[in-house]
Order: structure tokens, then C-alpha cells, then sequence
């Protein structure tokens, strides 16, 4: 069975981190393949775990449209085949798995650039499919959403088992996590767990914040993550943040959340 963990928040607040943080915990505390789907355009998933990414699914698709036009096949062609016979199915799950990413703990999928102009229908339910296909072979999937989820809610076939919503300690940042909370009921995606994390929170919650959350929010706090300045050395040496050592103040506290979580 495949555990899905998803993260969402708006931009800024440090989601990237938390979700190679959760990947770091799992890779050490759990056992069976780990798959990451950066969901994200405007993220670097792959800096934060340290791996080279040669191309996005995005890329992919574009690359196939390109190809379906340069052969005059006019805009219903995206259900047909390629020059060569090959299907648009066979060509996606073939460059997709190509272009994942494998590390030795773990592997990514990021799914790069929104699209651009033209028909994306029959390409975008093609995209689902191989990438469910793909999520399948491993124990655990941790997608780096963005704001809006659009790549969540374009699932099909998966459930999401956990969805951290991650906030700064700021009013701002907790109407934008209650905003993303009501939008993942309205998504045909089974949703079984909601969960709040205050990011880079400079000591306790302030007592007004914590009230604001309580008389805001229905979702429940599962924990909160201190700041800390050695995540921006990381940053500014270029290191992946999954390097950070197991006694990381931030580290430590997504172990303590994962672990009420997973059993």
C-alpha cells in the first residue's frame, strides 16, 4: 500500500524545506522506496534533495505537442499516435520514467511548467495515468503542492492519506492555510487526514495567533517548526537541506510530527 503525504501552503513559507525534511525522517525511519512529485513551478525540490533534474513532465508535454503539430496532425491528434506509431501513452510513460530523478534513498518527479496555449485534455489525463502508474511502485509519496493544489486535484486514482498545510507564524499566512483547507474538500480526491504546521515560528505561538488559529481554523495543529539561521547557511553554500544533521532544531521537529502520524 501506498502512503501519500501532500504539502500545500502559499509561497514563502518555507514548504519546500518542510517537505525534504518529512522525505529526510522517511528515508531514515521507514522502510520501501520513497517517491517525490514536485507539484510546485516555482519550487526547487531537487536542490533541497540534492539531485540533478534534467527535465519536468511539463517539458515532456510540450516537447509531444510540438511534435503533434510539427506533423500536421491538427488538435485532435493529442489521443492518437506519433510519428512512428508510438502512442501518446507509450511516449509519456517512456520520457517520464526517463526523467526521473533516483537518489539512493529516494527518487523525484517534478512536474515543472503550467501550460501554455492549445488542447491539453487528452494530454493532461494521459499525464495522470502514467504518473499514478508510477507512484504505485513505491511505499510512500511526498508532494510538494502549490498553493492551489492543481496537480492534486487532477488525480485520479490515488488517495492522499496526509495533507500538512503549511503557514508562517503570521494572521496572513493562517487565512491563506484556511483558504487551501476548504479548497482540498472540494477536490475529488479522498482526503483522509488535515493538518496545520507553523513554519520558522521565533519561540511559542503568540497567545493571539493561537487564538486566531482556534476560532479560524478546523483543522488541527499538528506542530510547529523554530526558525533557524542555519538553514540559510545551507542556502547560501548551495547544500541540499536533506544534509542537515538529526539534532537540526527543525529537523527534530518534523521527526516529532512524523512520528504521530505514521505508525
Amino acid at each position: 500500500m501506498t502512503t501519500t503525504i501532500a504539502l500545500a501552503g502559499k509561497g514563502g513559507v518555507g514548504k519546500t524545506t518542510v517537505c525534504g525534511m518529512i522525505i529526510k525522517y522517511l528515508a531514515q525511519n521507514q522502510s520501501g522506496a520513497i517517491l517525490a512529485i514536485d507539484a510546485d513551478p516555482s519550487s526547487n525540490l531537487n536542490m533541497v534533495l540534492g539531485l540533478e533534474l534534467d527535465s519536468t513532465v511539463g517539458d515532456i508535454r510540450e516537447d509531444m505537442l510540438a511534435q503533434v503539430k510539427n506533423s500536421l496532425l491538427g488538435s485532435g491528434a493529442a489521443m492518437g499516435a506519433l510519428p512512428g506509431g508510438i502512442t501518446k501513452h507509450e511516449y509519456l510513460d517512456h520520457q517520464i520514467r526517463s526523467s526521473l530523478a533516483e537518489g539512493q534513498a529516494f527518487d523525484l518527479i517534478a512536474m515543472g511548467r503550467g501550460e501554455g496555449t492549445g488542447c491539453y485534455c487528452a494530454v493532461n489525463h494521459n499525464l495522470r495515468e502514467v504518473v499514478d502508474a508510477i507512484s504505485k511502485n513505491y511505499r510512500y509519496v511526498v508532494i510538494d503542492n502549490e498553493a492551489g493544489m492543481e496537480h492534486l486535484s487532477r488525480r485520479t486514482t490515488r488517495d492522499v492519506q496526509h495533507l500538512i498545510i503549511v503557514s508562517d507564524p503570521t494572521q496572513r499566512g493562517i487565512v491563506a492555510a484556511k483558504r487551501i483547507a476548504e479548497l482540498s474538500r472540494e477536490f475529488d480526491v479522498r482526503i483522509e487526514n488535515v493538518y496545520l504546521v507553523i513554519n520558522r515560528l521565533p519561540g511559542e505561538i503568540p497567545p493571539a495567533l493561537q487564538a486566531y488559529i482556534e476560532a479560524n481554523l478546523d483543522v488541527p495543529l499538528l506542530g510547529t517548526i523554530p526558525s533557524d539561521s542555519t538553514l540559510m547557511d545551507f542556502e547560501f553554500s548551495g547544500r541540499p537541506l536533506v544534509e542537515l544533521g538529526d539534532q537540526s532544531p527543525v529537523y527534530q521537529a518534523v521527526d516529532r510530527m512524523m512520528r504521530k502520524i505514521l505508525i
